[in-house]
């Protein structure tokens, strides 16, 4: 029987169906009129055979045949854990069950070939310490194209895209070793071991192979807003795992290494050469097959570390600003502080993709969005900061790689936090929708991956490879 609680509940699903539907061209609303009061019938009638409302409402939206494409994309762009048991996954346990495991041992099998193909340049010969070079550049060649790989056979892509995504891996092997980079023969001690354009192509590479990542992961739904936006909210949940994983490592590694030792045996070589490496290449797979099976788990942690630091981070750069106006003093031109910047940066905007996220565009403005956009204007001042000082230091000392690269960088964050913070300013008055704010980050993710790409490929030689 329907109670009035069951009633509220059963209207709402209807309503975010009624809604995801009207946002299909292909669907006239007096065709959704129809398919409602046909959906409402088979509720009804789930209902009096002793279903609860919930399940009914679901169960009856599988059983409309002709909507059966719609369906799945709707369960894909929700996260409700029985919508995606009733619609997406296999309605036998035991296909199911076959399902998880064949995805577990392909997952860990690429995880396995991760970890050996880290090794597998010494079997030629190639020493770390002697061209540490080769590794810090290829190591992500060893791990992305795998992980690349799973996505593409999680998500069934076709042929053509497979071939571009293979083209750029090709691509960035090429650039990252038949540069002739310029190192120092013997550099003196605490200095960089390679030239600025060496380290800028080690940073930037992993960051635009990461957009061809996203790619595989998200499949025939990058294209649209919901698809980007899942692959960030994968990001940070592989990061938390990963995370998670190498606190664990260190731990095994530690009572690894005291538990040999108590017999006399040195296990540190063994964990420098084979158990260190490995792990943290193998761990990247393995991380994000937890992902996509764990999601309901990581799904209740990542919104609740979002909302734990964006608090703290609008403090500190409020409290930060109101130093700086407050004394006087400007920020030092100094490389290490200019990075250090770069990086806080980084992590306000990794901060403000994971809220947008996890936030449901529906809802309307709370409290927590008000912090969040004292975050992202407290952060945009921050960058006008640093984009004055690096600005000076350019003036003082001339064009350098690392300079130019971050003031390109620091360029591209100061438009997409002016731009998010008009949009959010508008949505908290009520004039645009938060959507229009989740379609802005979603869409300016490739102009990160064409800078990376630009000083990987154009920096080395516009600057002689130093």
């Amino acid at each position: 029987m329907t109670t009035p609680d069951n009633a509220g509940l059963l209207e709402g699903q209807i309503d975010q169906w009624r809604s995801y539907l009207r946002r299909r061209q292909a669907i006239h609303s007096v065709d959704v009129t129809e398919l409602e009061d046909h959906l409402r019938e088979q509720v009804a009638g789930l209902v009096e055979a002793g279903l609860a409302t919930d399940e009914a409402f679901l169960v009856a939206v599988k059983r409309m045949g002709a909507l059966d494409d719609l369906s799945r994309e709707f369960a894909r762009e929700h996260s409700e854990r029985l919508w995606k048991q009733l619609v997406v996954l296999p309605e036998d346990s035991g296909e199911r069950q076959a399902a998880v495991r064949t995805d577990a041992i392909v997952a860990f099998s690429l995880a396995v070939a991760a970890a050996l193909l880290v090794k597998l340049p010494a079997l030629f010969g190639i020493d770390p310490e002697k061209d540490p070079g080769f590794y810090v550049h290829n190591v992500p060649l060893f791990i992305l194209p795998l992980l690349t790989g799973y996505f593409a056979w999680k998500r069934r892509l076709d042929a053509g895209v497979l071939r571009w995504l293979a083209l750029a891996f090709v691509a960035a092997g090429v650039f990252a070793n038949a540069y002739p980079w310029v190192q120092h023969p013997a550099p003196p001690k605490g200095d960089r071991p390679f030239g600025s354009t060496e380290a800028l192509s080690v940073l930037h590479a992993p960051m635009a192979l990461w957009f061809a990542v996203g790619i595989a992961y998200a499949g025939a739904r990058w294209r649209q807003v919901a698809g980007r936006m899942d692959f960030i909210r994968f990001s940070g949940e592989l990061f938390i795992y990963y995370v998670l994983i190498a606190l664990g490592g260190g731990v095994f590694t530690g009572f690894t290494l005291m538990m040999f030792a108590a017999i006399g045996i040195n296990a540190e070589p063994f964990a420098q050469l084979w158990l260190i490496p490995c792990g943290a290449a193998g761990a990247v797979l393995v991380a994000s097959w937890l992902v996509e099976a764990k999601q309901s788990v990581i799904e209740n942690m990542a919104p609740v570390l979002t909302r734990l630091f964006t608090p703290l981070f609008a403090a500190m750069l409020v409290t930060f600003l109101g130093a700086m106006a407050w004394t006087g003093r400007g920020v030092g031109i100094q490389r290490e502080v200019l990075i250090g910047f770069d990086l806080l940066l980084a992590m306000v905007l990794a901060l403000l993709l994971y809220s947008i996220s996890a936030r449901d565009p529906k809802k309307a403005p709370t409290a927590f969005d008000g912090v969040q956009v004292a975050l992202v204007v407290s952060a945009l001042l921050a960058d006008a900061v640093a984009l004055w000082a690096i600005a000076a230091r350019i003036s003082e000392f001339g064009p350098s790689p690392n300079r130019v690269a971050a003031l390109g960088e620091n360029v591209i964050l100061l438009v997409n936090l002016a731009w998010s913070a008009v949009l959010y300013v508008h949505f908290l008055r009520g004039r645009r929708s938060f959507s229009d704010l989740e379609r802005w980050q979603t869409n300016y993710l490739p102009v990160y991956a064409v800078w990376a790409a630009i000083v990987v490929v154009v920096f080395p030689p516009l600057f002689g490879y130093l």
